[in-house]
């Protein structure tokens, strides 16, 4: 499968990062008491840290604001991942416990302020290619609704759009069967090229000693835009 970074995307943030891990053979299960409990201590801290202030208190926050304004998106009615794990937690809103897989997704998400789209492989089909959505192009969202991918940020397949770091498809949902996935780290600008790449590792580390597998890790930039995994 080839992955692709566009040339679009890339003249609207030049410094834009994308890392791509590639799991086989993982087993998805209910949360683990253990990261549950990690996931909750996480979640208070959070929540101390947002009695007083915005969400904005977060650099990563602040930083995809930036991004999103840099390709057309008004982050105020489009706001990232990320962003609303923190809104969901400053509003004492409990956090979704779907699966293993999905939760440990959001503290990731939350730990390292950025969003991450985590995909069933089995549902992908052709090459990948993060770029700008068009006019006519759109998804079912897990939010409940069709997403207009116009002028957005995305993530998509040889169907069409799968992801991104607003909201993901149910084409491409994580669930309990899910064996082989794809996780796509929309990584701050601000990070360096080496940094980009020991992060990725490390999440894909992270990853398989709670869901184990074996990892492919990539990196995409400008002056990488193209990756392969055999």
């Amino acid at each position: 499968m080839n992955f692709h970074l566009s040339e679009q995307l890339i003249q609207h943030v030049p410094s834009f990062k994308v890392g791509l891990i590639q799991y086989e053979n993982i087993v998805v299960s209910n949360i683990p008491d253990q990261l549950a409990s990690r996931i909750e201590l996480h979640r208070h801290t959070v929540e101390l840290d947002l009695l007083d202030q915005p969400v904005t208190y977060y650099e990563g926050v602040r930083e995809w604001r930036q991004v999103f304004k840099a390709i057309g998106v008004d982050p105020g009615k489009y706001r990232p991942s990320h962003e609303a794990l923190f809104r969901r937690i400053k509003a004492k809103k409990p956090l979704p416990e779907i699966s293993s897989a999905v939760s440990l997704n959001n503290f990731f998400s939350l730990q390292y302020e950025l969003p991450l789209g985590l995909y069933n492989m089995e549902n992908i089909h052709g090459d990948v290619t993060v770029t700008l959505g068009t006019s006519n192009e759109s998804f079912e969202g897990l939010n409940g609704r069709v997403n207009s991918a116009q002028r957005k940020l995305i993530t998509k397949d040889a169907n069409g759009p799968f992801g991104s770091p607003v909201v993901d498809s149910v084409r491409t949902a994580i669930d309990h069967g899910t064996t082989n996935g794809l996780h796509v780290l929309y990584i701050p600008p601000s990070k360096s090229e080496d940094e980009a790449i020991t992060f990725t590792k490390h999440i894909g580390d992270l990853f398989t000693q709670v869901h184990g597998g074996q990892v492919k890790t990539a990196v995409l930039h400008r002056e990488q835009p193209l990756a392969q995994f055999i």
